[in-house]
């Protein structure tokens, strides 16, 4: 069973969309994507610095729409019914809505495009951040988050779990970690996934009110507990609360080891998903899709499990 997952924000790097824009398909279906998301992604893609795609607002649809272009790549001429189920990290959540049916193309760039603002104007309203915590024990870890008023973001697994709330208390858990935990900042403009983000939460309950969901086509797992999700509605509520809640991607891969995954492709802008699939599902074989190029590896790794 080949497990297809879309990467969360912070896996874009300057002109990652480049090799993709070489085929003009991709070039002329990028455009539909971007008028969706209202925003110029062939020019962010292509020409922006780290500093301009790392804003919230042009990182998450970047993101998504890469991860549209790379599945339906990687899924034409009828390869689609060999995947065996979809996950997304975060607002790659939205890329396996799309991947799945749960969405639209059109509707998963305006919902992207929405969230990407929405937090964006959330992260503006108090300084906060996240840092990455790596060997932390767990319980001695939430303890301490406890005691500085920060929260759990990603539960990423392999022993990372990404934390964040106020800037002077991730300082202050930088300097004090808890005992064998190294606690790295992250560069990202808020506090995702936490309770700092109930500002977003309600502008995408008012989006999500107007979509029409389907019912996903094919096996699809949620970041908020690892479980399978066979309703398109209850998706989509699920998309509204994730930004203000943890994303448990440890579950998710346990529920993938539990279901028998022989293989794992991520999808554009790949590597964070793969990496941490080699700590926590060792001996599955991977594959990163960055680029075009890497698609006849994933292609091979799918027709394997026909």
């Amino acid at each position: 069973m080949i497990v297809v997952v879309c990467p969360g924000q912070g896996s874009q790097t300057p002109g990652f969309l480049a090799p993709w824009l070489t085929e003009p398909a991709f070039a002329e279906r990028l455009g539909g994507l971007s008028e969706a998301a209202g925003v110029d992604l062939a020019l962010h893609g292509t020409e922006s610095d780290a500093d301009t795609i790392r804003d919230t607002s042009i990182a998450q649809p970047l993101i998504v729409a890469a991860g549209i272009l790379a599945f339906d790549a990687l899924t034409a001429e009828g390869r689609r019914a060999k995947v065996g189920g979809v996950a997304g990290h975060s607002v790659g959540e939205i890329t396996a809505a799309a991947s799945t049916g749960v969405l639209g193309d059109a509707d998963a760039m305006r919902f992207v495009g929405e969230r990407g603002r929405a937090m964006a104007a959330a992260a503006a309203l108090e300084p906060t951040g996240m840092s990455a915590v790596i060997g932390a024990d767990e319980t001695d870890l939430l303890a301490r988050l406890d005691e500085l008023g920060l929260e759990p973001a990603n539960f990423n697994g392999g022993g990372q779990v990404v934390v964040a709330g106020a800037v002077d208390a991730l300082d202050r858990l930088k300097s004090e970690p808890p005992a064998g935990a190294r606690v790295i900042p992250l560069q990202v403009a808020g506090a995702f996934h936490t309770r700092y983000m109930q500002p977003a939460r309600e502008r995408l309950a008012d989006v999500a009110a107007g979509l029409a969901p389907s019912d996903p086509e094919l096996r699809l797992w949620t970041n908020r507990d690892g479980s399978t999700v066979a309703s398109g509605t209850a998706f989509v509520d699920l998309l509204v609360g994730q930004v203000a809640s943890p994303v448990r991607w440890d579950r998710c891969m346990s529920s993938f080891a539990d279901a028998g995954v022989t293989g794992l492709i991520e999808l554009a802008p790949a590597g964070a998903l793969v990496g941490l699939a080699k700590r926590a599902l060792k001996g599955v074989p991977t594959v990163a899709v960055k680029t075009p190029d890497d698609l006849p590896a994933a292609i091979d790794l799918l027709d394997q499990a026909a």
